[in-house]
């Protein structure tokens, strides 16, 4: 959804300075040569693109500016960037870019743009004005982002509500109810990207299958477009021009079920399940190590669903019901898989008995558990019951 590029220093200097001696010539002229416009970007092939892009575009015809304001940039030189985009607390900034140069960003990925004119009294686009040149001071520009409550499209939004005189009312773009979990699956599906989706499903809790509301919904970039295109202001259309000025090639993708998650899956349950019942003693050692490492990576993944449910500031990662499968005493259990510890047999057999109810109760489950996790999950369920069964050979 963010454009995931910082803009050059210099390059924002200069704009900035231009937005603040343009503000000051305004306070004495009529508003009215001012434009606001929302650009909605198209999804990209990258996963951080998968969902579109918002940003808010500025002309002045007397003044000849045309300016783009992009809520979705940070800072690669940040001190400590990975821990903190990993905990959530990664500032983002509202940067302004020429709009010829912002175009030459989604020309060379190939993603269409479309822009809707926004049908707003002098009073409005002054305001809107203002406040951007408010967000560009100093701290103004960084906010704590958050991917479904406030983000680079949520944040163009609010900030036609807050310059608007009157009561904006947006419209309703939703035929049915849908989950948080629903709408980005649309994406997801759209561009086949199955590992992608896989691992969001085993980060993001319960909390995405939430229904959304039609409010809510606009943290999407194609969902804001399509409600303000139903929305009305001052009991006029909210948007008075709507056009494409940006065409995409459209490439059809073409999925491959041999890479699906799924199919991989069940292929190495099957491989794994003929093997165990092989006499050959390397092939048992071999299964006997793959014991121990699939059962210490999902402890350690247990341990991050922990982390990020109360260690992070990511909303949607609370309430992962993911933990019922993806145990963090696996970590230790790992290296007794194999033993004859009295205990070791008891934690096994908790465990298998725990996931096969697990898999009977799966679509009750109040949390959508992805179902390519199946034969991962029953491939630790057979593997517990072997070594059950061979120890107490």
């Amino acid at each position: 959804m963010s454009t995931f590029k910082f803009k050059s220093v210099i390059r924002i200097i200069t704009i900035v300075f231009l937005l603040f001696t343009s503000a000051k010539l305004s306070a004495q002229n009529d508003s009215c040569h001012l434009r606001i416009s929302l650009l909605t970007a198209t999804p990209g092939e990258e996963l951080y693109s998968t969902f579109g892009h918002s940003a808010l575009r500025l002309t002045d015809s007397v003044r000849n500016l045309d300016i783009v304001f992009n809520y979705g940039t940070f800072n690669f030189e940040e001190p400590n960037f990975y821990l903190k985009f990993v905990r959530g607390k990664l500032p983002f900034y509202l940067s302004p870019d020429k709009f010829d140069d912002f175009m030459v960003e989604y020309q060379e990925e190939n993603r269409g743009v479309t822009e809707q004119v926004l049908n707003l009294n002098c009073y409005e686009k002054e305001r809107i004005y203002s406040l951007l040149n408010e967000n560009m001071m100093g701290p103004n520009r960084k906010y704590k982002y958050d991917f479904t409550f406030d983000n680079c499209t949520t944040r163009l939004r609010d900030l036609i509500e807050k310059a608007s005189d009157s009561t904006v009312h947006f419209g309703n773009v939703i035929q049915k109810a849908m989950t948080f979990r629903d709408l980005i699956y649309e994406y997801l599906n759209k561009n086949d990207k199955q590992w992608s989706k896989l691992g969001i499903d085993i980060l993001l809790g319960s909390r995405m299958d939430v229904a959304a509301t039609p409010y809510q919904v606009m943290f999407l970039p194609e969902y804001l477009m399509k409600t303000l295109d139903s929305s009305t202001i001052h009991s006029q259309p909210l948007v008075s021009d709507k056009r494409v000025i940006l065409k995409m090639d459209h490439s059809k993708n073409e999925k491959n079920n041999l890479a699906h998650p799924f199919f991989l899956f069940v292929c190495l349950f099957v491989i794994i399940a003929f093997l165990s019942f092989s006499k050959n003693s390397f092939i048992q050692k071999l299964l006997a190590s793959l014991d121990g490492i699939l059962f210490f990576i999902t402890g350690l993944l247990g341990i991050l669903l922990i982390f990020m449910w109360t260690g992070t500031d990511h909303v949607m990662c609370r309430d992962n019901y993911n933990l019922l499968w993806a145990w963090p005493t696996n970590v230790v259990s790992a290296f007794y898989i194999h033993s004859k510890k009295g205990w070791a047999k008891k934690y096994f057999i908790i465990y298998a008995v725990f996931n096969i109810i697990l898999i009977a109760l799966w679509r009750v489950i109040p949390q959508h558990l992805n179902p390519v996790l199946i034969p991962v999950i029953a491939i630790l369920i057979f593997r517990s019951l072997i070594y059950i069964i061979r120890r107490d050979k």
